[in-house]
């Protein structure tokens, strides 16, 4: 496979699940439009990790980023999951 073919085209009902949890990750962290925040599922290798998770990257303009974890897939993430995870 080539480089390109790694990439693929997101299923709408990912790209919408993206977005749910963005808007409730701004909602409850009260971040202003200035402030870029993103959402991955990602797949940990590493034992101590749950498998499958969602990170969410807010990245601050003139402050260091934080990566906020959530142990799920992004599908199952819940208001209360995003909540907690922005504690971090």
């Amino acid at each position: 496979m080539s480089l390109l073919g790694a990439f693929r085209k997101r299923p709408a009902a990912e790209t919408g699940a993206r977005a749910r949890v963005a808007d409730i990750a701004r909602r409850l962290g009260g971040f202003s439009p200035e402030v870029a925040l993103t959402v991955n599922e990602i797949v940990c290798a590493d034992p101590a990790c749950p498998g499958t998770e969602t990170v969410i990257l807010v990245m601050p303009p003139g402050a260091r980023s934080r990566a906020c974890k959530v142990g799920k897939p992004l599908e199952a993430v819940t208001e209360e999951d995003v909540a907690a995870a922005l504690e971090c």
